[in-house]
């Protein structure tokens, strides 16, 4: 993973890299001296995939939901 992928994350769902850094539970200079050097732990990676995944799952989630609402829709 790279500082400017994990960038991108933050702008697709709509947070700052402050919000990210309190999200993997570090400050915000911390995340910004980490993206700047690039030097990405093992950790720091896993929390933001685990954090991209959730985002995948919600996504995924509002799918159903929208299905849900239009077949009952579509029934009635």
């Amino acid at each position: 993973m790279t500082a400017q992928e994990i960038k991108e994350f933050c702008k697709n769902i709509g947070i700052t890299q402050k919000e990210l850094a309190e999200k993997v539970g570090m400050s915000q200079e911390g995340l910004n001296s980490i993206l700047s050097t690039g030097k990405i732990s093992k950790t720091l990676e896993a929390s933001i995939n685990l954090l991209m995944e959730n985002e995948k799952l919600k996504q995924e989630l509002k799918n159903y939901e929208n299905l849900k609402n239009s077949l009952k829709q579509a029934l009635s």
